[in-house]
């Protein structure tokens, strides 16, 4: 059985906010995810390592045996936990499609705030 894991992200971000509720609402079952604040105190005394400007560059998970994975990395380890998504996970160890994810990731990551700007308008169109 899978155990949870801690996905760190930044509050002040829509899209990273829209992602978070997604996986909530996509996990095989709703333990399977605790969500901590980049920017919250909680984050700050759970995991003092973790600094705000490396916490707001990267998504960090954090596994049971408390291994921190960032960013692109962290994502066979979400898409195992999710319903219908897990067989996505594969791809992650094919060598060469391996380097699709950390592009793909780099170009949201680094755009997500035109991103939110973007999807925020057609949320409110969709209500």
């Amino acid at each position: 059985m899978l155990e949870s894991v801690i996905i760190i992200y930044d509050a002040r971000c829509s899209l990273c906010c829209g992602c978070m509720r997604w996986l909530q609402l996509h996990a095989i079952r709703k333990s399977l995810f605790e969500f901590i604040p980049c920017q919250s105190d909680e984050r700050k005394n759970r995991f003092p390592e973790i600094d705000e400007t490396g916490c707001l560059e990267y998504l960090h998970v954090v596994l049971p045996d408390k291994k921190i994975l960032l960013g692109e990395k962290s994502l066979p380890e979400i898409l195992c936990r999710l319903r219908y998504f897990r067989w996505f996970s594969i791809f992650f160890r094919m060598p060469v499609i391996n380097l699709f994810p950390y592009a793909l990731y780099r170009c949201i990551a680094n755009n997500r705030f035109v991103i939110s700007r973007t999807i925020a308008p057609l949320m409110k169109e969709k209500r």
